[in-house]
């Protein structure tokens, strides 16, 4: 039963192989573990029977869709589920997740006969922008009762496209050949429901194999290795065999890594038998690329900066017609604009404060035009609480300062590059996003914009030359090093049925699609290597638990 349910779970997380937006290959995939604090008591004579269903939402349609069940855990109201969830991440889209837990009473698949134990909502973003990729939230869901907590690890299964040597030495093998001793070689098997994948070498030699083709993600995943005498015309006979797993491997040599070879037939049919012979690892290496949330669950914070065009080619707030009017039932371009990338890039700032610019402006009370002042008005203190305290500013602002220009990317560039400059040991990562309507007037003073973003009609040509990805942007004749712009023209997304949502989802995508890629080229420029991930979490006064087959 567990197999069949197994099959079932990995054959829904498939589903999200292909991203509906873009048909975009996932960055990634990352795994998920549940566990549970202090859960709603149901049972009268004994405690909950917990199970945990988890619900991915459509970016369409924003309906909830069943993604997978953990085991039931008997009697406990602290569980630690062993069952774990495999998604496909995205670094540019906000993929909302929620987390039900129910106290199982009944082998009925029907959720409606369970007692419902409370939910949590959040972002994969959230749980991989955590400390350590770990995050504990309160559950909710039933009014006025405390429904307990979650935790949530996340382990990103895409390390295992790593790349594992290993050196093997056999030791008295049985001998297969009547004028000598036996050619051994080794199969290994991948312990896998529905089937395995086999590796053929000759013992002694030095082995390649991807950590992904040895355990498919899962470092305790049981290997068989098989031992056969080769023999030329191919009739190879069976010398015997060994399991292992990904993680004793990984120990290198040591005394874990001597392995007793053994022919079950032979040890049924002789009392005597020990074995049929040894194979002992002799060294074992693993050569890996760090990858993005490497480094993420390793402490890196990514400090989002937005920068809002406040000239007068944007027209009179006031009227309709402007880009930055306010209508009271509609965000404008500006505030979808940001709304759409800020609450994705959010989820890996811990403290979720954010520098907000204008440029562009008169101030009061004198006048002066600025090009970089803050939207909040303090300019000891330009940060904001989140992404909804960004909003609030940059619409205070709108009614204190007189929209003006020239449109002067350089102040607000020059403001993030000072703090980028003096952070150069990878723990912080500077993004600025620029909301423009217009063509850039200090293009000489500007060859260094990081993420650019156009709204309304106007000629974007100067932006795109700010885009990299064609030819790398310079200045006085030296090349940047490397591409750090990313240019989207908000028009391109506005939907004319009026689905916002979905427009803003593909505005967001492209809009933060090369942050990945950029992030690494300048760790790997200036040789920083990720921090060590902490150990993994271990539940406090774990125990052992009777478990449920999946319902």
């Amino acid at each position: 039963m567990e197999g069949d349910v197994m099959d079932k779970l990995e054959d829904m997380s498939s589903v999200y192989e292909f991203d509906p937006i873009t048909g975009n290959i996932p960055a990634t995939k990352v795994e998920i573990t549940v566990s549970c604090r202090n859960l709603l008591d149901r049972d009268t004579f004994s405690k909950s029977d917990p199970l945990c269903v988890l619900y991915t939402q459509g970016v369409e349609t924003k309906q909830w869709r069943e993604f997978g069940r953990t085991e039931v855990i008997d009697n406990t109201l602290n569980p630690d589920f062993v069952r774990k969830y495999i998604l496909d991440y995205f670094f540019e889209e906000k993929q909302n997740l929620r987390f039900d837990l129910y106290d199982v009473d009944s082998k009925s698949p029907d959720l409606s006969k369970h007692d419902f134990l409370g939910q949590m909502i959040c972002t994969l973003g959230e749980i991989v922008g955590s400390p350590a990729s770990r995050l504990e939230k309160p559950l909710g869901g039933i009014a006025g009762k405390k429904c307990g907590t979650i935790i949530l690890t996340a382990e990103e299964l895409g390390n295992c496209r790593d790349s594992a040597t290993m050196q093997f030495c056999a030791n008295k093998l049985d001998k297969k050949d009547f004028f000598g001793k036996s050619d051994p070689f080794m199969v290994h098997h991948l312990s896998q429901d529905g089937g395995g994948e086999e590796h053929s070498e000759p013992c002694l030699a030095v082995l390649h194999h991807s950590v992904r083709a040895l355990c498919n993600g899962d470092y305790d995943r049981t290997i068989k290795v098989e031992v056969y005498d080769w023999d030329r015309d191919g009739s190879h006979d069976f010398i015997g065999e060994f399991t292992t797993s990904y993680r004793e491997l990984a120990r290198g040599q040591s005394q874990f890594n001597v392995y007793e070879v053994v022919n079950a037939k032979k040890k049924i049919k002789k009392k005597k038998y020990v074995n049929s012979g040894t194979v002992t690892l002799l060294a074992f290496s693993v050569e890996s690329e760090s990858t993005f949330l490497d480094y993420i669950k390793g402490g890196t914070q990514i400090n989002f900066t937005v920068a809002i065009d406040f000239t007068a080619s944007n027209g009179n707030p006031s009227q309709s017609t402007s880009l930055h009017y306010m209508n009271p039932y509609q965000m404008n371009a500006y505030a979808m604009a940001l709304k759409a990338v800020g609450e994705i890039i959010q989820d890996y700032d811990s403290d979720k404060m954010f520098p907000a610019l204008g440029f562009g402006a008169k101030l009061p009370p004198d006048g002066r035009v600025s090009h970089e002042f803050p939207l909040n008005g303090n300019m000891e203190n330009p940060y904001c609480n989140g992404i909804q305290g960004i909003l609030e500013a940059y619409h205070q602002s709108l009614k204190k300062v007189q929209l003006y220009g020239p449109t002067n990317f350089a102040p607000v560039v020059n403001h993030v590059a000072r703090y980028a400059a003096a952070v150069l040991d990878g723990s912080q990562y500077f993004v600025l996003l620029i909301i423009t309507d217009g063509v850039i007037s200090d293009m000489a003073q500007t060859k260094e914009a990081i993420v650019n973003l156009g709204v309304g009609q106007a000629e974007f040509d100067a932006m795109v030359e700010l885009d990299g990805d064609d030819i790398r942007i310079s200045s006085r004749g030296k090349l940047a090093e490397r591409d750090i712009v990313q240019f989207v023209p908000f028009r391109d997304y506005m939907d004319r049925t009026g689905n916002h949502v979905l427009s803003m989802a593909r505005l967001a995508k492209d809009v933060l699609a090369e942050i990945p890629d950029q992030f690494i080229s300048y760790m790997k420029s200036r040789g920083i290597k990720p921090n060590p991930s902490p150990p993994p979490y271990t539940p406090p006064g774990h125990a052992q638990h009777t478990l449920h087959t999946q319902i």
